[in-house]
């Protein structure tokens, strides 16, 4: 029996990108959630043990200096 993908793929190209307008309170939207999820990943990132951060190939060092960036960048 065959499956079925239910998700379309994502497609990267922003509407400014496509010449398209967006609405300022959803380019806030936007922006927030941009950085809520840069702060999430790098919550993630200081909890990785040294071992987790050998297998992605970084060091303590690269994950600290990710980790003391603000929010914004």
């Amino acid at each position: 029996m065959p499956t079925f993908d239910l998700y379309l793929p994502r497609t990267y190209s922003t509407p400014r990108a496509r010449g398209q307008h967006i609405h300022p309170v959803a380019a806030a939207w936007m922006l927030f959630a941009t950085w809520n999820e840069q702060a999430r990943q790098r919550r993630a990132l200081a909890s990785l043990d040294d071992h987790m951060l050998r297998d992605i190939g970084i060091t303590r060092v690269d994950a600290a200096r990710e980790c003391e960036k603000p929010f914004w960048r």
